[in-house]
């Protein structure tokens, strides 16, 4: 019976421009024309959000030193150092303006997002933030014992959390707390870690939540019927 395996020397029927035209042996390489890869560089729309000027209220003075900028107002003062993919500049007309430095993907996501910042520095010294949190809960309490925030959350101990500086918590009714302060990631960051000691759970709503916040509600499962 004649062996059915092939022959190490026989041809191989694929043929390819980078393997050759026998399995293994030859290997060709194409020019970087031929193989469809560009060599343009990479265009990046401006961002809506980052060409937008920013407006700066006659009680705050905005100062910038290279890339380094200071944002003092009524309720405080903040800074920011500016990454080299974007510059600031500032108008006759009084308006702070956020431009690209390089024709980068990073420059434009660096381009929205640094205004945006610089745009929260501006409004929390003039004007201020505010979160609000509410607890849902038969037993679930909040009050404030001089610079602490405490909470009874259904834990066998109360949850004690210090107020940071800058920041002012108010208790309304023992289930609603309202932070508030000059500087918005300071705000959100407090916020967030009250939210982390009891989240919202799906089936009664029980927890700390935001005020604006909508829990997704599941049904819970039902026994057999007899």
């Amino acid at each position: 019976m004649a062996s059915l395996s092939p022959s190490i020397h026989s041809p191989c029927n694929l043929k390819s421009a980078f393997i050759g035209e026998r399995c293994g042996i030859r290997v060709l390489y194409l020019p970087a024309s031929r193989a469809g890869l560009l060599s343009k560089p990479v265009q990046c729309k401006e961002s809506r959000i980052g060409k937008r000027p920013i407006e700066v209220p006659s009680s705050v003075n905005v100062t910038l030193e290279g890339q380094d900028l200071r944002v003092k107002g009524p309720l405080g003062q903040l800074s920011l150092t500016l990454p080299r993919e974007v510059k600031l500049e500032r108008q006759e007309s009084g308006q702070l303006r956020m431009y690209k430095a390089l024709e980068t993907r990073r420059a434009n996501q660096m381009h929205g997002l640094f205004r945006t910042l610089t745009d929260n520095m501006v409004l929390g010294v003039s004007k201020g933030f505010e979160k609000r949190l509410l607890l849902v809960g038969v037993g679930y309490r909040a009050a404030l014992e001089g610079k602490d925030l405490v909470l009874s959350l259904g834990f066998s101990h109360p949850v004690r959390l210090a107020i940071p500086n800058g920041l002012q918590v108010k208790v309304e009714e023992s289930t609603r707390i309202i932070v508030s302060g000059y500087d918005k990631c300071s705000i959100g960051e407090f916020a967030a870690t009250i939210r982390s000691w009891r989240p919202p759970e799906p089936y009664k709503g029980k927890g700390v939540r935001y005020a604006d916040e909508v829990v997704r509600r599941k049904e819970g499962k039902s026994g057999k019927k007899k």
